[in-house]
């Protein structure tokens, strides 16, 4: 189950707290994790446990961790077909998955753990 959040909902800390400062999820994704007041989570929940999570700001995806792939590509998905992404550095440890669930990745030599992903937008023919 896919649940929308933000860090005022009154369950956020008890299903996201142990991510926040965890060295494990650093170490895994390369990326600090906080819960900036202007994120919202896409948080994949599993027999009440957080399996994958995204979070957002601004149109930009800033922090991804699964502890399966299978369940960040049905995260990717519904952020992508609920949201505009527009350029994101965001951790390489889940390239692929970024590639099969259709966002485009370019590589920089500027950042060494990760990469740029962003939707293009399909022009309509009228």
């Amino acid at each position: 189950m896919v649940i929308k959040m933000t860090n005022k909902d009154k369950r956020f800390y008890q299903y996201m707290g142990k991510f926040f400062g965890s060295r494990i999820i650093e170490k895994q994704t390369n990326d600090r994790i906080y819960d900036d007041n202007d994120k919202e989570w896409y948080i994949y929940i599993e027999e009440d446990k957080v399996m994958a999570f995204i979070s957002i700001s601004h149109r930009k995806i800033k922090n991804i961790y699964a502890i399966k792939e299978k369940y960040l590509e049905e995260l990717l998905k519904e952020i992508k077909n609920e949201n505009n992404i527009t350029y994101s550095i965001v951790t390489n440890s889940y390239e692929e998955i970024y590639k099969k669930c259709g966002f485009k990745v370019y590589k920089d030599n500027t950042y060494k753990n990760f990469v740029t992903i962003y939707m293009e937008k399909e022009l309509a023919i009228k």
